[in-house]
């Protein structure tokens, strides 16, 4: 009986894009030629967004004002001479000197257009003397894409978005650090709520936290005009990827002149935001030298953070630049959660002074850098009760003073990439409105404890336990043996899952050679 082929599986255009990308590797890091592909995607839907509006022009019989700027940034599309357009390239991209007009056409583009200052690529293209039949074939690639031809299904924002998320897996434990994963952005935005004011990240990495921030409002139906974004990043090339990730879906943000340390050169000093949303490095060493930084106003009324991880001095800096009503969700390494020392002082501050509202214990396996698992930690700088419009609706807020509320979700999470875990939809939203329940009065939805799932614990529970933020201190676990690590055991069951992978994968190689030494030809 003859075998009935399978289906070609259909490939999408990032699938595509991503496959012709591949062809560059070998000679070019990952780390690098990620802004050699996003650079030309950035390059193409610029070019087809000036000759849309060079066309409506035209079309209004203004074709004297082709190659006016102010009639294209009136209308938020940068303009771009003749020797930045898309189509400049194509004519010319088979020949030698390709990687030097792109190099002048993002150059270009940047002089003529102030709000990309800082964003392009600077001389990348020339200076990693990349094989010219490869990058004439990725041009080639990207041409097929018509960025204009489904603005609803936001083509560009999401092949920049699936390309940052594969450059950060192919990078991998040690970097990536430019991505937070989609499902946690996603979590603290719903969680967060940002409908209405200025949103801060002062480690904005790719500005990943600020496209979710947008897109949690036109999916709520709210004003994107209602918010301003501010952020900073350290490392020059990220902060690159920022602001492109940000032009490319017009976003207007203000993250600073240039690449700058948030401790060493905060370059928003007087911000008050009204929701901080943040994935700091963990656990950073010799962030600053003994005796720098020791009188900073943003550690006022606190300890000054220890030299040897900069852990409390991320919290210190996102306490500083809160509004009198201000939120911030961001993401700490567990071992915030306790010990001594000046970062237990500081601790200590921070939940007499009532400004920690929950902390969330997040599972394994959710980070490309890192297999840790990782804390979400609320602040709150009112947990009265109070009623607050937000996107046109009243809620009612129930006086939590002196309350902070854990979560566990380590057994929460599906699979992602066979090694990585992701928060479904419906995982982020039991989180999300588990938080919202215990937050507001409301008869419909109430709050209650749940057995290894969620505690509200009171601010002497917590003086009892000496300030110690481990949800697993105040959750209820049934039957549970005081002695156990669940880290430790869930570690080890991911291990054996990770082993009985390979052992399958194996298993189909072996089988494979066993019928290629037959002569036959199958795939598995």
């Amino acid at each position: 009986m003859a075998r009935v082929p399978k289906p070609k599986k259909q490939i999408s255009i990032e699938e595509t894009l991503w496959d012709s990308a591949n062809k560059l590797r070998g000679s070019v890091e990952s780390s690098e030629y990620k802004h050699v592909v996003l650079g030309l995607i950035f390059l193409k839907f610029a070019s087809d967004k000036f000759e849309e509006r060079r066309q409506e022009l035209i079309a209004e019989g203004k074709e004297k004002y082709t190659d006016m700027v102010e009639f294209y940034t009136a209308k938020n599309v940068f303009y771009l001479p003749e020797i930045s357009r898309w189509s400049y390239l194509i004519d010319h991209a088979k020949q030698e000197d390709i990687a030097l007009k792109i190099d002048t056409a993002l150059f270009t583009v940047e002089k003529n257009n102030p709000a990309l200052k800082g964003a392009l690529p600077d001389n990348y293209y020339s200076r990693l003397n990349l094989d010219i039949s490869k990058l004439a074939s990725l041009l080639d690639t990207i041409n097929n894409i018509n960025t204009l031809q489904d603005k609803q299904q936001d083509i560009v924002g999401r092949v920049y978005e699936y390309f940052l998320s594969k450059f950060a897996l192919a990078e991998g434990k040690g970097k990536g650090e430019f991505y937070t994963p989609k499902s946690i952005v996603n979590l603290i935005a719903e969680m967060l709520e940002p409908y209405k004011g200025k949103i801060y990240d002062p480690a904005c990495g790719s500005g990943g936290m600020f496209v979710q921030s947008v897109k949690f409002i036109s999916a709520h139906h709210g004003n994107t005009k209602d918010i301003s974004i501010y952020g900073q990043e350290y490392t020059a090339t990220t902060y690159k990827l920022a602001k492109m990730n940000l032009a490319i879906r017009g976003i207007s943000a203000n993250l600073g002149d240039m690449a700058e340390n948030t401790f060493f050169k905060d370059q928003h000093k007087d911000l008050k935001a009204d929701f901080i949303m943040a994935n700091p490095p963990f656990n950073q060493k010799q962030w600053r030298a003994e005796n720098e930084l020791k009188d900073d106003p943003r550690w006022d009324g606190y300890e000054v953070p220890p030299t040897g991880n900069a852990n409390y001095a991320w919290i210190l800096n996102i306490v500083s630049k809160l509004s009198e009503n201000g939120v911030a969700g961001f993401l700490l390494a567990n071992g915030a959660l306790s010990g001594g020392g000046d970062e237990y002082k500081i601790r200590r501050k921070l939940i007499e002074n009532d400004v920690v509202e929950a902390i969330l214990v997040l599972p394994r396996n959710l980070f490309y850098t890192t297999d840790i698992s990782v804390t979400l930690w609320i602040l709150n700088k009112n947990k009265k009760a109070r009623t607050l419009e937000l996107n046109g609706k009243l809620k009612k807020y129930r006086n939590r003073e002196k309350e902070i509320l854990f979560m566990d979700l380590r057994q929460m999470g599906i699979p992602f990439e066979k090694k990585y875990m992701q928060f479904s939809e419906g995982d982020i939203q039991k989180i999300s409105e588990t938080y919202h329940y215990w937050q507001q009065s409301n008869h419909e939805n109430t709050y209650q404890d749940i057995a290894e799932f969620c505690y509200s614990a009171t601010f002497e529970e917590v003086e009892k336990k000496d300030f110690s933020l481990v949800p697993s201190k105040y959750i209820e676990f049934v039957n549970r043996d005081e002695n156990i690590d669940f880290d430790e055991k869930m570690a080890v069951l991911q291990q054996e899952f990770t082993e009985l992978l390979k052992a399958e994968e194996q298993s189909k190689m072996d089988l494979l050679t066993v019928f290629k030494e037959l002569n036959y030809e199958i795939t598995l």
